[in-house]
C-alpha cells in the first residue's frame, strides 16, 4: 500500500491506495528523462501546453500517454492499458486511461492536459 498522490494538487493525501494510480500520475506529469531515479520515467505531454486545440493534438496526447505507460506493461505491473481522449475544445483535453493491474483489477483514470 502506498500513500495516495492527489492528481489535483500533486501532494500526498492521508489515504492509502493499492492501485497503480501513483505510477500512472508520475509517468504522465513528469517530463520524460527528468526523473532522478530512472531516465525512462515520464512523458512528452508537457510539450503540448503550447499547442493549439486541434484534433491532431488529441491523438498526439494519446500516443504520448501510451508511450509513458508502456513500462508498466513491460515490468509486469499491468496486464493491459487502454488510453482514449476527449477534446471539448475549451483549452483542455482529457485522457481516459483504463489500467488492468497484475491482479486483474481494472481502474480508470481521468487526466487533464492543458492546451491553448
Amino acid at each position: 500500500m502506498d500513500r495516495e498522490i492527489s492528481p489535483l494538487t500533486g501532494d500526498y493525501t492521508n489515504s492509502q491506495i493499492s492501485t497503480l494510480q501513483n505510477a500512472v500520475y508520475i509517468r504522465l506529469t513528469t517530463p520524460l528523462g527528468s526523473w532522478w531515479a530512472n531516465g525512462r520515467v515520464g512523458s512528452l505531454l508537457h510539450t503540448l501546453t503550447r499547442e493549439k486545440d486541434v484534433a491532431r493534438v488529441g491523438l498526439l496526447a494519446q500516443q504520448y500517454a501510451e508511450e509513458a505507460l508502456q513500462p508498466l506493461l513491460d515490468d509486469g505491473r499491468a496486464l493491459a492499458i487502454e488510453v482514449s481522449h476527449s477534446q471539448p475544445k475549451n483549452g483542455t483535453l482529457f485522457l481516459f486511461i483504463q489500467v488492468t493491474d497484475n491482479r486483474g483489477e481494472t481502474v480508470t483514470f481521468k487526466h487533464p492536459v492543458k492546451i491553448i
